[in-house]
């Protein structure tokens, strides 16, 4: 089984989080809302991989002002792929608390859609499991 190392930024801005959705036919969570972030990549540190991740997916207008280490977590999941191929993943996911200082998003093919969302509205978005264990962690949505 393939390991990776998922670097996954909780990016807040004037009190609301930032979600993607998933495509509905790929991924490891097709069609559901959830965090951005992804793979670490061979010799990359963790800081710029999460930098790198951030741009990659949501473009370079978002400007994100603080990172801070939060927590780590791993499970084991089912990654389905465009031509409708599947492969069982062990990941490790560090999540980072990041502060962002405008909402510019500009998603790439990655996501489907994207939303800003207020703690109180989180649990009205159809979550992954691994958000919502996150999400609960942090004490925005009950468990």
């Amino acid at each position: 089984m393939r390991q990776r190392i998922i670097v996954c930024p909780l990016i807040e801005h004037d009190g609301a989080y930032l979600l993607c959705k998933m495509p509905s036919d790929r991924g490891v969570f097709p069609g559901q809302w959830a965090l951005s972030g992804g793979g670490l990549e061979p010799g990359e540190n963790i800081h710029e991989g999460l930098l790198r991740e951030v741009r990659e997916e949501l473009g370079d207008s978002l400007v994100i002002e603080a990172v801070q280490p939060w927590t780590f977590r791993d499970d084991i999941r089912i990654k389905t792929y465009p031509d409708g191929s599947t492969e069982q993943i062990y990941m490790i996911y560090l999540i980072f608390d990041c502060r962002a200082a405008n909402r510019d998003v500009n998603i790439n093919d990655e996501f489907e859609s994207y939303a800003w969302v207020k703690p109180d509205e989180l649990e009205n978005y159809d979550l992954n499991d691994a958000t919502r264990t996150t999400l609960q962690a942090k004490g925005l949505i009950r468990s």
